[in-house]
């Protein structure tokens, strides 16, 4: 992945974004525009999700965007966290081809902490909350009150663990001590926990969701995906943009963070980065590959701005089948907890190679 020009910053007159605008969902419309809805945050940490509309160049790159308006603000006592505290943060947004609908998923700033919500559309500027979503216990697992963040939901049903054709959303619990700055300070010989540091997948019934839309917050069976494995995710993984079928898969663009010491420093810092998996089309709770290395890292920031972090946080993923290359995504992501930038990844056609069938055998 490289990075792309453009750099989208705070409005500095909009009281909406005084402490930053990050973490796109990105979504195409029926007509072809790309939306961005975005984590727009104001003071104290009140987050919105905010509508914009991208603007491209001659040549098809993102140049540019217009901001179209507000898609959800806190309103509902589960987004809210008393009078100047709580935030809808951090969508991400899939059009789900069974239900005909586009779906998304947001983290809910709650008064007992944060939660996956959902939330329907049909044109991408008008929205229908369905509520918080809710889990089914696994294996002795109570997923339920359980903080829980990163939420992307498949564009197509995918087979459950019975084998029938349900909505499947990625989905990271954070349990209690898997924080990142929990896990730094444990014991470097540590076991990782495989239930409890691992994205999941979870499944709820389209059958049903024609019927009600709310029926897709009811979440009935589960598989675990992944763990932490390489350093660079050390702490803790998580979904990223929504995962998007190619000739190798499921392509999943998801972070990692880990303790990372910069040059000439006494201390580590917590680090977001970036890479990708491939999942299998069929089964997707197979994972097919997945980055050993890292494929994006924070760059410096040229703003002025008071906050200092070192993340890349993806969250939106543009396939530019616009342009007849099914083989490049943009991917939008949130920077440093303040802007959103734009990276450049290219699939190559040969990609899949005796590596991924070794993952393959190893299994998630």
């Amino acid at each position: 992945m490289r990075w792309l020009d453009l750099v989208i910053e705070p409005d500095p007159t909009s009281p909406y974004e005084v402490e930053g605008i990050l973490n796109p969902a990105a979504a195409r419309a029926p007509d072809g525009t790309l939306y961005l809805f975005a984590r727009a945050v104001g003071a104290g940490n009140f987050s919105r999700v905010v509508i914009l509309k991208v603007i491209f160049d001659d040549a098809g790159e993102p140049c540019g965007v217009e901001r179209v308006g507000l898609a959800l603000e806190p309103e509902e006592l589960y987004e809210r966290r008393g009078d100047e505290a709580g935030g809808c943060e951090d969508p991400r947004v899939s059009f789900v081809a069974s239900i005909g609908r586009y779906v998304m998923t947001c983290t809910a700033f709650s008064p007992v902490g944060p939660r996956v919500a959902l939330a329907v559309s049909d044109d991408l500027l008008h929205w229908q909350r369905l509520g918080l979503a809710s889990m089914a216990p696994h294996d002795g697992i109570e997923f339920n009150g359980v903080d829980n963040k990163d939420a992307v939901t498949f564009p197509l049903a995918v087979s459950n663990p019975r084998g029938l054709l349900e909505l499947a959303m990625l989905h990271r619990p954070l349990f209690v001590g898997t924080q990142p700055d929990e896990l730094r300070d444990a014991d470097e010989a540590r076991e990782i926990d495989d239930h409890r540091e691992s994205i999941w997948i979870s499944y709820a019934s389209t059958t049903l969701a024609g019927l009600d839309a709310h029926q897709l917050t009811n979440f009935t069976s589960h598989h675990r995906l992944a763990r932490p494995e390489a350093a660079w995710e050390a702490l803790k993984i998580g979904s990223g943009a929504p995962p998007v079928m190619t000739r190798h898969g499921w392509l999943l663009v998801y972070h990692g963070v880990s303790d990372v010491v910069a040059p000439g420093a006494s201390e580590g810092r917590l680090t977001y980065q970036a890479g990708v998996m491939f999942l299998s089309k069929e089964h997707p709770r197979h994972v097919l590959y997945r980055s050993p290395e890292p494929l994006l890292s924070p760059r410096p920031s040229t703003s002025t701005h008071p906050f200092r972090a070192d993340v890349v946080f993806p969250t939106g993923v543009d396939e530019r089948l616009d342009l007849n290359q099914p083989n490049r995504f943009d991917v939008y992501v949130g920077q440093n907890d303040w802007s959103i930038g734009v990276a450049r990844l290219d699939v190559a056609e040969d990609f899949v190679t005796a590596e991924t069938d070794v993952a393959h055998e190893r299994g998630a």
